[in-house]
C-alpha cells in the first residue's frame, strides 16, 4: 500500500526565495563596489564552505573575501547590497503556507548563520516551517547523504513518509538516494502538479 506523506523538507534558495549569495548574486554584487572578480571568486571558493558550515561568521567571511585590503565602503554597506539579493518568490511562498496548514514542514538547505537568520525573520519563514535544518546549524552540506537522514532522524519521519523541494538537481537525487520522495522546484504550477502526484494537496 502507498505510504502517506507526512512531512515536507524545504530547500529555501532558489526555492522560497531567491538565491541568497549564488554565483548570479555574487557576480552582481562584486560588479556594483567594483571587486577583481578573480580575486573575489577564489577567496569566495576557500572561505564559502567554512561560512555554510558554521565554522566562519558572516563578518570573518567578508573580513577574508572582502575586507583583507583597505576599501572605499564599509562592511555594513556590503552586507546591506547581500541581503538586497534576498527575494521572495510568491506564488511558491502561497502554496508553502498553505501545504504548511496540513503537513509538518521543515527547511533543509545550505547557507550561513547570519544570511539564514535574515531571511527567516524578514520573510516570515518561521510562521510555516516547524524547525530549520541548515548546513551551519547541523555541521553538514547538501548534497552528503548525512545531511538528509540527520534531518529525517530531527523530524522523527522515514524516508518514505518525506518529500524533499529542491530546485537543484544533485540535490533532488541525492534525497532520493536515502529513500525521500523529492521535487526539482522550477514554478509553483509544475510544483503542485507534482507533489499532488505523491498524494500532497
Amino acid at each position: 500500500c502507498r505510504m502517506t506523506i507526512k512531512a515536507l523538507f524545504w530547500d529555501i534558495g532558489g526555492v522560497l526565495l531567491t538565491n541568497g549569495w549564488d554565483r548570479e548574486q555574487r557576480a552582481d554584487v562584486a560588479q556594483r563596489f567594483g571587486l577583481d572578480t578573480d580575486d573575489f571568486t577564489e577567496r569566495h571558493r576557500l572561505a564559502a564552505p567554512e561560512l555554510e558550515l558554521g565554522r566562519m561568521t558572516l563578518a570573518e567571511y567578508l573580513e577574508q573575501v572582502v575586507f583583507y585590503q583597505p576599501r572605499d565602503f564599509t562592511p555594513e554597506d556590503f552586507r546591506a547590497v547581500m541581503e538586497e539579493q534576498s527575494q521572495p518568490r510568491p506564488e511558491v511562498l502561497a502554496l508553502a503556507r498553505d501545504l504548511g496548514q496540513r503537513y509538518r514542514m521543515y527547511s533543509l538547505n545550505n547557507e550561513g548563520r547570519d544570511l539564514n537568520e535574515y531571511r527567516i525573520r524578514t520573510f516570515g519563514l518561521g510562521e510555516f516551517l516547524l524547525a530549520f535544518f541548515t548546513s551551519s546549524a547541523l555541521g553538514v552540506m547538501k548534497p552528503n547523504p548525512a545531511m538528509y537522514r540527520l534531518g529525517l532522524t530531527l523530524a522523527q519521519v522515514r524516508p518514505e513518509e518525506a518529500v524533499m523541494v529542491d530546485d537543484r538537481l544533485q540535490n533532488v537525487q541525492a534525497a532520493r538516494a536515502v529513500g525521500m520522495h523529492a521535487v526539482q522546484c522550477v514554478d509553483a504550477a509544475q510544483l503542485r502538479e507534482e507533489l499532488a502526484a505523491l498524494g500532497v494537496r
